[in-house]
């Protein structure tokens, strides 16, 4: 029999919970080993790494402030200590805070653009370097967006122009670091709830698109897995969202 190939190692940030929690249970359930990075969420860490391993896939948590610049650079370092190589990262951490054009400040502004952009790009960076020193192929970075980049309201306008700076990132990445690494956007519709919303109204702006229905965890999960694994994509954003990027909001989701 040939030999059995080793299993595939990914970074999916900010997947303690939430749709980064069922992204890394996707991708372990897909045979990938899965370093579950969180900011404080220890105890949600601890539960997606147990859930990842009853999938038969190692798992391990990793703590990281990625405002922070010498924790993110330090963050990849560790996960290659402990698995021994990475071959994909998924920046799904984010940074959401409500601003307006009329309460922009410039601290708002860098506090989203850190953690949102920059540490994309350094995680992106790293995968880089590492893969090329093992004279790897085909890692591949995906980058979280968010389809109100193809439906701009002005609401949340610091995460929007941190979004929209790693939706240009992304471009100039899968340039500069082809052909070691592939980078791909995903940008999801509405996805999961929030405080901000109730149940039902989460459920009737779901339904707002040419679908019927926006996307869920899994549609989003799936989009991450397709990404990584297919080796022709780079350069370019996947929108799972149910056409609601064909529809005009004058207002975020949230509120609506």
């Amino acid at each position: 029999m040939p030999p059995t190939a080793p299993a595939r190692t990914v970074l999916v940030t900010g997947s303690a919970k939430r749709l980064g929690r069922e992204m890394a249970l996707a991708l372990a359930a897909g045979g990938w080993q899965v370093a579950v990075h969180y900011r404080s969420s220890a105890e949600d860490a601890t539960k997606t790494v147990a859930d990842c391993a009853r999938l038969a896939r190692t798992s391990a948590a990793f703590q990281a402030d990625l405002g922070n610049e010498d924790e993110v650079r330090a963050l990849l370092p560790r996960v290659i200590a402990q698995f021994g190589q990475v071959d994909a990262v998924v920046n799904s951490a984010s940074t959401f805070e409500h601003d307006t054009a009329a309460s922009f400040s410039f601290a708002a502004m860098e506090k989203h653009l850190r953690s949102n952009t920059g540490a994309a790009i350094l995680l992106a960076q790293a995968l880089h370097a590492h893969v090329t020193a093992r004279g790897a192929a085909d890692a591949a970075v995906v980058n979280l967006l968010d389809q109100k980049l193809w439906n701009p309201n002005p609401d949340f306008f610091s995460y929007t122009l941190s979004k929209a700076a790693l939706e240009a990132a992304n471009t100039m990445l899968a340039q500069a670091l082809a052909p070691a690494v592939r980078v791909v956007g995903v940008a999801p519709g509405l996805t999961l709830t929030s405080h901000l919303l109730s149940q039902e109204k989460f459920e009737q702006l779901h339904r707002l698109s040419p679908l019927g229905r926006s996307s869920t965890p899994a549609d989003v999960a799936a989009t991450v897995k397709f990404a990584l694994e297919n080796a022709s994509i780079t350069g370019t954003t996947l929108l799972v969202d149910g056409g609601q990027h064909l529809m005009k909001f004058e207002r975020d989701f949230s509120l609506m």
